[in-house]
Formats: structure tokens, sequence, C-alpha cells
């Protein structure tokens, strides 16, 4: 049975829900199951992610578009308005900032549309995701962005386990330092699974579907 408890930070609208257990995603398996759908989805915490995020790049980065992964949208549109708030000193402020989602065709791979590509080519873009674990997803979004003139200037994340993607630096609020076992491995060498330890569960950016 799946353990569930909240990593907390000072601001109680800022926190990492979890489960510890043995989950399966698409690339790998998991003894943790990282819970962001509020983060998403709830206005309050959204924002106090985009706070946060924002920090990363307030002050000496411009950014003129933010490709979403993972149905951040809602947090996207908090942290183009953080950058562009006129109250603080920063290099957007006054500015306007697309806000962009992919679209997938039939192998994964992401495309844009000729009406929204020119939101892309020679601009400065920001990647942004729900998490950054095996790095996949976030690399397709840099092989796209390269393919269509962007200028990446950051991956930033919940959560994430890497500290770069093709030399991309990657930016988040929570890491594996905030969970100290956590682990991460190909299905096939999963010691979990090895041990006979049933999956308790499938994830995704979609949530979690128990088996």
């Amino acid at each position: 049975m799946a353990t569930e408890f909240k990593i907390k930070t000072r601001n109680p609208e800022l926190f990492l829900r979890v489960q510890r257990g043995h989950f399966a995603t698409m690339h790998s398996h998991t003894n943790y199951y990282i819970d962001v759908t509020t983060q998403k989805y709830r206005m309050s915490e959204a924002k106090a992610v985009a706070k946060e995020i924002v920090s990363f790049y307030r002050s000496n980065t411009v950014i003129d578009t933010i490709i979403c992964l993972d149905g951040t949208e809602v947090i996207g549109a908090f942290v183009a308005q953080e950058l562009t708030d006129a109250s603080f000193m920063n290099l957007n402020a006054h500015q306007t900032i697309y806000i962009l989602s992919p679209e997938f065709i039939g192998n994964g791979q992401m495309v844009f549309r000729d009406n929204t590509s020119p939101m892309i080519a020679n601009k400065h873009v920001l990647i942004l995701a729900a998490s950054v674990t095996t790095g996949k997803s976030a690399l397709a979004a840099i092989d796209a962005i390269k393919y269509y003139g962007g200028n990446i200037i950051g991956v930033s994340a919940i959560f994430a386990t890497v500290g770069e993607c093709d030399g991309i630096p990657v930016t988040s609020i929570f890491n594996p330092h905030d969970l100290e076992d956590y682990q991460s491995f190909k299905p096939h060498r999963c010691p979990m699974c090895q041990n006979g330890e049933k999956l308790e569960a499938l994830v995704n950016s979609y949530g979690c579907s128990k088996l």
C-alpha cells in the first residue's frame, strides 16, 4: 500500500505531494509517485509554483515564449504574468510572453503549426514541465524548439532529478535531496520487480491509475 505525505516549504501553498510505493511510468519504474495535480490546476498553488520558478529568471533572463509540457499551462500563465509585472525590476516588464503547448504526432514527436511556429523562431524560450526525471520529454521539447529556430534559455520543473538536458540547464523547486531515497529504474532492471513486489499504479503527467 502506497504511503502518501507532503514535503512542505515556508509557503503553505507551495509543497510536494508524494506517494511511496512501486510505480510504472512510460519509461521507468520508480519508488515514488510525484503528484503535482493540484499545483497544475488549483489557482493558489499554481501561482505559488510560478512565483518560485520566476525567482530563477526574474532579473537576468529574457523570456519571449513558454512551452508548457505535462498540462502546466496554468502555471505558465502565472509565470508570464510575474515576468511582465512592472512592480519589480526585470527584463520582461511591460512586454508580452507567448504561452504554447506542443502538438504530438503518432511517434511522440512534438510539432508546432505554421500559425504558432513564429512564436518560437528567433525567440528566447523557456520549457516548463511538471517533472523532469528520465529527461526524455524535455529532450523531445529541446529538439523541437531547436528545429523551429528557438533559443532555449532553460528547462524549469516542479520536481527534477537532473541538472541539465542536452546541455540546457534544468531548474526545479524540488529535487532528490527532498526525497533522499528516491530511485528510478529501467523496467527490466527494477529491483522491486525482481523481488516480486507488484506494481501499485501506472502514472504519467495526467495522474495515477491504481492496479
